[in-house]
C-alpha cells in the first residue's frame, strides 16, 4: 500500500532504538524524509546508518534532549517545517508513590507531558498553514490501565492525553490529524529492564520472568518495534484523515474491555 507520504518531512523523537526507531524505519520505508533524535550520538548515528542502508531514504539526525528548551530548538532548527511529528520519550523509573519527590514529578512532567505539548505548539501553526499534518504521541497502555509502580508515567502521560483530546478536534478541520499510540509490552530496552527488576524481586531467572510475562498476554508474546512502527506509519498516512484524537492500544489484547 502506498501511504501517500513520500517526500513528507518527519521528526521522530527518541528514535535511536526501540519503538521510536521502529516508527522511523517504517516512515523511511514509505518514502518520508526522516529526522531522528536522541541523546546518545553513537546509538543515534548507528540507527541513522542502518535506516539509510535498509530504505535508501533521506535520513538526518539531531543529538538533543527534547525535554529542554535548547534541545527542542536544535531539533526545530534542523527540521523547521515538519509534516509529521512523532513525540516519544522514555518513561520515568518505576517506584513507590511515597518515595517520589517534587523533582521526580517535574522531570516526569517535562519528559512525558510538557515536551510533546511544546513541540506540538511549535509545529502545528505551519501544518495548519500547509493544510496537512500528522502528529503521533507515543504514550502507554497505562493511560487506560494504570500500572501501580509506574505512577509517574501514568500521571504525566494522562495529562498529555487530556491535552490531545481537545487540541486534535480543534485542528482537524485544517487537515492536521493528532492521535496517540498506546503500547503495551514490546521488545525494547525498557521492557527488558522491567523484566530484570521482576526477576530480581521474585528470585527467578530472566527467562522465567519473560515466560511469565508472555503468558499473561493473549498473543503469548511481546510486540515488536516493527509492527508498532507500521501502525504508526498508517496513522501518518493519507488514509488517516478521519481518525481524530484517538488512543489506539497496541498491547496484544492485554487490556480487556468490550468497547476498548
Amino acid at each position: 500500500m502506498d501511504l501517500g507520504i513520500a517526500g513528507r518531512r518527519a521528526i521522530v523523537c527518541a528514535s535511536s532504538k526501540g519503538l521510536g526507531k521502529g516508527v522511523a524505519q517504517k516512515l523511511a520505508e514509505a518514502g518520508a524524509v526522516v529526522t531522528l533524535n536522541g541523546r546518545n550520538p553513537q546509538s543515534l548515528a548507528l540507527a541513522a546508518s542502518e535506516i539509510r542502508k535498509q530504505t535508501n531514504a533521506e535520513v538526518h539526525m539531531v543529538v538533543a534532549d527534547v525535554t529542554t528548551e535548547e534541545g527542542r530548538a536544535a531539533l526545530l532548527d534542523a527540521e523547521p517545517a515538519p509534516d509529521i511529528l512523532v513525540n516519544n520519550a522514555g518513561g520515568p523509573p518505576p517506584g513507590l508513590w511515597s518515595d517520589w519527590t517534587e523533582d521526580d514529578w517535574l522531570k516526569a512532567l517535562h519528559a512525558n507531558m510538557l515536551a510533546p505539548i511544546l513541540l506540538m505548539k511549535a509545529v502545528l501553526p505551519g501544518m495548519i498553514d500547509r493544510k496537512w499534518g500528522r502528529v503521533i504521541n507515543i504514550t502507554s497502555a497505562s493511560v487506560k490501565a494504570p500500572i501501580p509502580e509506574l505512577g509517574l508515567s501514568n500521571a504525566s502521560r494522562s495529562g498529555l492525553t487530556g491535552f490531545v483530546a481537545g487540541t486534535a478536534r480543534q485542528v482537524a478541520k485544517h487537515g492536521v490529524i493528532i492521535n496517540n499510540l498506546l503500547p503495551g509490552s514490546h521488545q525494547t530496552h525498557r521492557t527488558e529492564g522491567l523484566m530484570k527488576r521482576t526477576a530480581a524481586e521474585q528470585s527467578i531467572s530472566l527467562d522465567e520472568a519473560r515466560r511469565k510475562a508472555h503468558a499473561l498476554n493473549p498473543t503469548g508474546r511481546f510486540g515488536t518495534p516493527e509492527e508498532f512502527g507500521a501502525a504508526a506509519a498508517f496513522l501518518c498516512s493519507q488514509y488517516a484523515g478521519y481518525i481524530v484524537g484517538q488512543n489506539l492500544l497496541l498491547d496484544g489484547g492485554a487490556f480487556q474491555s468490550t468497547y476498548g
